[in-house]
């Protein structure tokens, strides 16, 4: 582990990792906050505890919340894998750095234009964005492990 951890493309990467996942545990957070604001409980045991069977409902913005975190979940996670196998191909510092930068960047923009409902299309240029380094990324991977196949 040591070794890898020395790799500073790999720390990089786990660096710029770790922020998305924290991002995705924050989204989570707030997804439970604003349901119990909103009083919106997917589950007939929490409206109950929370007042009773009225509150077993959909609430607009809870789902807006909930929707942001299944797509941090349908992207990062994809991410999480494919640049760490990127990582350990030998790019150069300063490209994978920008790599993981900009779907970082594109991701937090994603999510603010998702939990605030920003005008179109926002939200889709910033998935956008996000997926170039990812492509890019897959490429490269590819590129590097062909002559195995």
């Amino acid at each position: 582990m040591s070794v890898m951890i020395r790799n500073e493309v790999f720390s990089c990467f786990v660096f710029y990792g770790v922020l998305l996942v924290m991002k995705m545990y924050i989204i989570a957070v707030i997804t439970g906050q604003v349901r119990l604001r909103k009083k919106a409980f997917a589950n007939p045991e929490d409206a109950l505890r929370h007042g009773g069977l009225q509150y077993h409902r959909e609430d607009p913005y809870v789902e807006r919340c909930r929707r942001a975190h299944i797509n941090d979940m349908e992207n990062i996670l994809p991410f999480l894998f494919v640049g760490a196998i990127y990582s350990l191909t030998g790019p150069s510092l300063a490209v994978a750095r920008l790599h993981f930068v900009v779907f970082f960047m594109a991701r937090v923009l994603h999510t603010i234009a998702y939990l605030l409902a920003l005008p179109a299309p926002t939200r889709s240029v910033a998935y956008t964005i996000a997926q170039i380094p990812c492509v890019s990324m897959v490429v490269q991977v590819l590129m590097a492990v062909a002559a195995y196949a």
